[in-house]
């Protein structure tokens, strides 16, 4: 992960507020609902870096009261 960055995560889940910070490569909006998920303790993550997991998608999220879920870079 030599190109990593940290990214800031902001999402609702059932009406509160919860915020972290995660170390990625990439960020977008479908990988931001998946990580605001697995924080929440919905979406799964991998043991392994390898191991391919199911994403939760925003309609998911979205039935379990996540909402609100946004990102940006840390600096």
């Amino acid at each position: 992960m030599n190109n990593a960055k940290l990214f800031v995560i902001d999402y609702q889940l059932h009406g509160d507020h919860k915020s972290f910070i995660i170390r990625a490569e990439t960020m977008d909006n479908a990988e931001a609902w998946h990580w605001a998920s697995c924080d929440a303790g919905l979406g799964r993550i991998g043991r392994y870096g390898r191991e391919k997991v199911r994403k939760v998608s925003k309609p998911l999220a979205e039935r379990y009261g996540i909402t609100d879920v946004k990102w940006r870079q840390s600096s």
